[in-house]
């Protein structure tokens, strides 16, 4: 029974993307309350493309877009992850938004999805595409 119950909490995982928005920021106050209740771990997912304008400039153009991503989080973490009493991480991948969520999802086991619905306003596909290749209960925050 306890090692069920052990195996129940390890499974509770939770993937929230965000852009650094305001309204990311609401997803990312669900995913906590979300992560509280089931006890589980919560991964941070910013995701960011590279469009390379002349050689040389993508190796100093990716460290400075996550540099950036990591200030801004750690302004987030501080505010509203740390004193949360959950586990976390925080990842920058290069890519569309629904390829790193596809490819989380792959790769890991993945419980929930939560999203800023602005993330996605871009293209209604992608919602689309990830409802259809991520079996995983997804919330959208408007």
């Amino acid at each position: 029974m306890k090692e069920t119950l052990i195996a129940d909490t390890m499974a509770k995982t939770i993937l929230c993307t965000i852009d650094m928005s305001q309204s990311s920021r609401q997803a990312i106050q669900w995913a906590i309350k979300m992560a509280q209740q089931l006890r589980g771990h919560l991964t941070i997912l910013y995701t960011y493309r590279l469009i390379q304008s002349r050689s040389g400039e993508v190796i100093q153009l990716k460290k400075q877009m996550e540099a950036q991503a990591q200030q801004q989080f750690e302004l987030l973490e501080k505010e509203l992850l740390i004193s949360s009493g959950i586990s976390y991480d925080f990842r920058t991948e290069i890519g569309f938004v629904s390829d790193r969520i596809e490819d989380h999802a792959r790769k890991n086991n993945l419980n929930f999805l939560v999203m800023d619905k602005n993330i996605t306003n871009n293209s209604r596909e992608t919602i689309e595409e990830l409802m259809e290749n991520v079996h995983v209960p997804m919330l959208l925050v408007p």
